[in-house]
């Protein structure tokens, strides 16, 4: 199609997809969930997939997504729920801000939340962590956002780069890498990164 092959007409329109959600969402004000279905919709025709295809693809997709998720977040509240009543994570935090210190707690954030992204999936992590950084800005009185954004950037930089996370185990398969070179190389991206998305850009965007 338009002198292309199949492989790079699919990437093209892929790419040409997200951009479109991303525009949607931030400069027509779509609630994400509605985009998210218009791009999907969109991304199946265009990619010549039948009707009924794309809509049990998004019914299966969409179902066990919600299944997986669903359990995580009933229990990880449950958990933060627990911690916070027990006493557990002001505990926590406190050994944070003692060993870091208030004006330093964000570093604290990132390299917890960079440890424990390693071998558990960002939502698991997130919905985990999230009650600390409430009890630690509420400790601190250092913003939400300073503290908030380092969690998210540690979390996210080994989801995206750490085997065994979905997408360098899809990169390793796909390209044939060595897992372990994978692993190494990836902790040394990986933690620059959230170095400069966490810390970093979180002190600077919190003002």
């Amino acid at each position: 199609m338009f002198g292309m092959s199949h492989e790079t007409f699919l990437l093209l329109d892929a790419v040409v997809t997200v951009i479109g959600l991303i525009v949607l969402i931030t400069k027509f004000k779509f609630h994400p969930f509605i985009a998210l279905i218009i791009a999907a919709a969109f991304l199946g025709l265009t990619s010549g997939m039948p009707i009924g295809t794309i809509i049990k693809a998004f019914q299966d997709g969409f179902g066990g997504v919600l299944g997986f998720v669903g359990i995580i977040l009933a229990l990880g509240t449950m958990l933060g729920k627990m911690m916070a009543e027990s006493g557990g994570a002001d505990q926590i935090a406190q050994t944070l801000i003692r060993a870091f210190g208030k004006d330093k707690v964000q570093w604290a954030m990132m390299f917890a939340a960079f440890l424990v992204g390693i071998p558990l999936f960002f939502e698991i992590g997130f919905v985990l962590l999230i009650p600390l950084v409430f009890i630690v800005a509420r400790r601190t009185g250092v913003s939400i956002i300073k503290i908030g954004i380092p969690l998210l950037a540690g979390l996210s930089a080994v989801h995206g780069l750490v085997p065994p996370h979905p997408g360098p185990l899809l990169a390793i398969g796909v390209f044939g890498a060595d897992i372990g070179k994978t692993i190494l190389y990836g902790l040394i991206v990986a933690l620059p990164t959230a170095i400069i998305a966490g810390p970093s850009y979180g002190t600077f965007i919190a003002k």
